[in-house]
């Protein structure tokens, strides 16, 4: 099925484009979300209407995620958490706590625009990418810290030298060895 995107789509295409995709995807997701209208000539003719107005949002919306990043280039968001004996958190840090730690500077931001792809387990510094727009992504330093003991980050790297890496992807390079 043909269809017309009225915003971007993620691996799909940008807004205004006519592209293909299969009938239950665009009868399920993309029209029922407005996403997308039925490629027909009245709806070619009403978006070619509309492309002025749309180009001109798309230039707002990317100057203002520009004007939100360059707030947030000096930034860093520092989490807090209980840790055990061994320096191992309690828990993790998560998206939705990076969007809290954002949110308590001032910075309202949807946790699924925080790019992290697993959860942080363990003390240390972090740079956590933040999609603000579909071009604009800020580079995030989080730091995480123990509760109650903002000197153990600076611990980190010493008290993990000599551990052996549970998981096969990590290298000595990471440890400071």
């Amino acid at each position: 099925m043909e269809v017309i995107l009225r915003d971007h789509v993620e691996n799909i295409g940008k807004r205004g484009e006519v592209v293909k995709v299969a009938d239950g995807y665009a009868r399920n997701f993309l029209l029922p979300r407005k996403l997308a209208l039925l490629a027909t000539p009245g709806n070619l003719k009403q978006i070619e209407r509309e492309r002025v107005k749309l180009d001109a949002k798309e230039a707002d919306e990317k100057g203002g995620a520009e004007a939100i990043a360059a707030r947030m280039a000096g930034i860093e968001a520092v989490i807090s958490r209980k840790v055990g004996e061994t320096d191992a958190l309690y828990g993790s840090v998560t998206t939705a706590d990076i969007a809290e730690a954002l949110a308590k500077q001032g910075f309202e931001t949807d946790r699924r625009k925080i790019g992290l792809r697993e959860p942080i387990k363990q003390l240390g510094e972090y740079t956590v990418p933040v999609k603000l727009h579909r071009e604009v992504i800020v580079q995030l330093p989080v730091k995480v810290v123990a509760e109650g003991k903002p000197e153990a980050a600076s611990k980190v790297k010493s008290s993990l030298h000599g551990r052996s890496c549970r998981n096969r992807s990590c290298s000595s390079a990471q440890f400071g060895s």
